[in-house]
């Protein structure tokens, strides 16, 4: 239901044409946007008592597969997806559900200061000055940051720990600098705060509690973010099989060819493998609780539906033949958010070598 009712409110709200004039126009349709928040998409894997849905990341990850496939032009994945772990773990304690209420259904665009690889960076430092803790640093490429209206920053604190602090993109010191990017349809920014004011509320949370939120935050992320990849694969095959069945050649729609057949069906083939290891992974993450480690199946959702976003927009471009690269023409459109999406939260590589590395932990445990 969710992800038929997505699918027919973005194939009104997202056409090419408007992902384009959005792309045009810094890579957001506040517009957009907006409507969804007033769907209650912004709240769908949030318990009721924050506001939400109460529903879980199946339910998410349908609507992140939508918006991949349609190119959707707003943060959904930096300002809902990558936080919601984050509203979850606050609105279980009074005074965090307090700040879930307030930001998660507000419509801001609240996004976190991570890295593109995935990390909490630490380079950043908060000191007591009196009352008020002042916060300097710089956060590198923070995905959506040119649209944020509030940043989650990560910096050291004085006690030594990592702390999550909420900074109003307002705020005095505070500067973002929006960044060309190679998916015109997303944006990216540096943030660098000098002698930025804040009030000790501002820290969300800190040290150990942090820690163990982010490392099933990255993989909760990742199987959102793979979702999405399985939605640009899925239209990439749409297009090129569009396009194959009107172009003709010796009178002849060249999809009837054989060799374009057995393309298509390689595609086909590559994203109902990532979107079984999608759902696999959303399945177990409804079904886990907070010691349960995903890893395994975020990196399984991860590196599949990755390498079959690459190769389905890369063969839609081959299959579109000479008219595949020209601007007029979509694929490089899901070309372009493939390959920008493959180095969000790591590439492949990164997450095939943690996989290994546990594995040989695991063991050499045994073996001991």
């Amino acid at each position: 239901m969710i992800a038929e009712s997505a699918a027919v409110f973005l194939q009104e709200k997202s056409t090419t044409a408007q992902v384009r004039k959005a792309a045009e126009a810094g890579g957001m349709d506040r517009g957009l946007w907006q409507e969804a928040v007033e769907l209650g998409w912004c709240g769908v894997a949030l318990p009721e008592a924050a506001g939400g849905m109460g529903l879980g990341w199946r339910e998410l990850v349908l609507l992140q597969e939508r918006m991949g496939y349609h190119l959707a032009c707003i943060p959904f994945f930096d300002a809902v997806v990558a936080v919601t772990p984050l509203w979850r773990a606050l609105s279980r304690t009074e005074a965090g559900l307090a700040v879930a209420l307030r930001l998660a259904q507000s419509g801001q665009v609240c996004v976190l200061g991570m890295t593109v690889g995935g990390e909490l960076p630490a380079a950043a430092t908060v000191q007591v000055e009196g009352d008020a803790l002042v916060l300097n640093g710089q956060w590198r490429q923070v995905g959506s940051g040119a649209h944020a209206d509030v940043f989650l920053l990560p910096a050291t604190l004085p006690c030594g720990a990592l702390g999550l602090l909420e900074v109003s993109a307002k705020a005095e010191g505070l500067s973002v600098e929006a960044l060309a990017t190679v998916d015109g349809t997303r944006s990216s920014a540096h943030v660098t705060a000098v002698n930025v004011n804040l009030d000790a509320a501002a820290v969300l949370l800190h040290g150990e509690a942090l820690d163990r939120l982010w490392t099933q935050t990255r993989n909760l992320a990742a199987i959102g973010l793979a979702a999405e990849q399985v939605g640009v694969a899925e239209r990439a095959l749409d297009l090129a099989v569009d396009y194959t069945k009107e172009r003709q050649q010796f009178g002849k729609a060249v999809g009837s060819f054989q060799g374009v057949k057995h393309r298509a069906a390689q595609m086909l083939v590559r994203v109902e493998t990532a979107r079984s290891a999608v759902y696999a992974a959303a399945f177990m993450a409804d079904s886990a609780d907070e010691s349960t480690d995903l890893s395994y199946f975020a990196a399984q959702a991860r590196t599949d539906a990755t390498e079959a976003a690459l190769f389905c927009t890369s063969e839609s471009i081959q299959l579109h033949g000479g008219v595949g690269f020209t601007w007029e023409f979509d694929p490089h459109l899901f070309f372009r958010r493939a390959q920008a999406s493959s180095q969000r939260l790591g590439a492949v590589e990164q997450w095939r070598e943690q996989v290994a590395a546990r594995l040989l932990d695991e063991q050499l445990a045994e073996a001991a």
